[in-house]
């Protein structure tokens, strides 16, 4: 019974080796001449200035998840799009009420100064 997990076995261990051989030899065949620059802490071109415990403002999230929401809902459109001949005029129109109640979103959050960056 345990022969048949033998190609399993064979594949979980040439997919790790495959995956850790590349990041080992560049662990040891790789340069290793750290200076201060290369070790400092790297913060959008200076130096960092605060705590890296400070508190965020809210609209980092903000438009963050807005960022994720819009794009799943644009990723539905590639499936659709592949598959317009075969669900017709239903999936067009679906479709469509999908794009209007996005659009009817964008604006709201438009409205509401969510995309302003003060």
């Amino acid at each position: 019974m345990l022969e048949n997990y033998l190609p399993i076995l064979i594949f979980l261990i040439l997919g790790i080796l495959f995956g850790g051989m590349p990041i080992m030899a560049s662990y040891f065949l790789g340069p290793k001449r750290p200076d201060e620059e290369k070790l400092s802490p790297y913060e959008c071109g200076f130096e960092a200035f605060e705590d890296s415990r400070m508190r965020f403002d809210v609209r980092f999230y903000l438009v963050a998840i807005l960022f994720i929401i819009f794009d799943l809902e644009i990723a539905f459109l590639f499936p659709w799009g592949v598959v317009l001949e075969d669900i017709g005029w239903f999936g067009f129109w679906g479709m469509v009420v999908f794009l209007g109640i996005l659009v009817v979103g964008f604006v709201y959050e438009w409205k509401k100064g969510a995309l302003e960056w003060e």
